[in-house]
């Protein structure tokens, strides 16, 4: 554990100083050349899937990056993610989480079987196809946390109205737009002391796969390290 935590704290000192530096660069490169800044962040995009997504253009959250928001805001996601107790091997935390309805329950309690498949705060396309897939090897799960791009934080243009969650109430009614798009997977909410994001440090987003109460997959933290093909190949052996 400690070595694993040691690890932890360079890399996020290294991510941030990566964005840090990502921001600055932006917004010289900006300022001599818009149209190659674009050809650079749509390349970053595409890493990020971004560049896939219909509802949004470039012109929606590609100038975001050369913002103070967005260095607020990562900046914040790293300096929770140092509270992570979720390591591969290790015990999974069975930290708390509030159902629809709302009433408390936690995350090891949706291991009906031997596995559970969940995702933080993000699911998609990809994420749908692999409940198909495997739902006779996994329970899956969506954790919906804090909102990574609120309306009053960095925020994308023509994204859903969401603002900061000031109550567990704003939470699981932000939440609901979640459901509504179908998961085919309970979705639970995080409390509002995000215990959920920052032991798993899920913000903005991540994947994990659960086993016999250990933590036997754990995606990169998002949006570069989320990839549902990587659990898609690790679910595979396990069928």
């Amino acid at each position: 554990m400690f070595l694993q935590k040691l690890l932890l704290y360079f890399s996020t000192a290294c991510v941030f100083c990566y964005m840090i530096a990502l921001n600055i660069i932006v917004r010289i490169m900006h300022f001599v050349s818009p149209s190659l800044t674009k050809k650079q962040i749509l390349r970053m995009g595409e890493k990020i899937t971004m560049t896939q997504n219909p509802n949004f253009k470039y012109e929606d959250w590609g100038p975001t990056f050369k913002s103070f928001k967005f260095i607020k805001t990562a900046s914040l996601h790293m300096w929770l993610s140092l509270g992570q107790e979720a390591f591969v091997g290790k015990e999974a935390p069975d930290s708390p989480v509030v159902t629809m309805d709302g009433d408390k329950t936690s995350v090891c309690k949706f291991l009906k079987g031997a596995s559970c498949r969940f995702t933080l705060s993000f699911f998609g396309p990809l994420f749908k196809q692999l409940v198909k897939d495997f739902s006779d090897v996994a329970d899956f799960l969506v954790v919906y946390i804090a909102e990574a791009h609120s309306t009053d934080g960095w925020a994308f243009t023509n994204n859903i109205d969401i603002n900061r969650h000031r109550s567990l109430e704003d939470r699981l009614s932000a939440a609901q737009i979640l459901v509504q798009k179908e998961p085919l997977c309970p979705v639970v909410v995080d409390e509002m002391n995000d215990v959920t994001a920052i032991k798993y440090g899920a913000l903005p987003e991540r994947l994990y796969v659960l086993q016999a109460g250990k933590v036997v997959y754990k995606g990169g933290m998002g949006p570069w390290g989320y990839n549902p093909m990587e659990v898609r190949s690790f679910l595979e052996k396990m069928k």
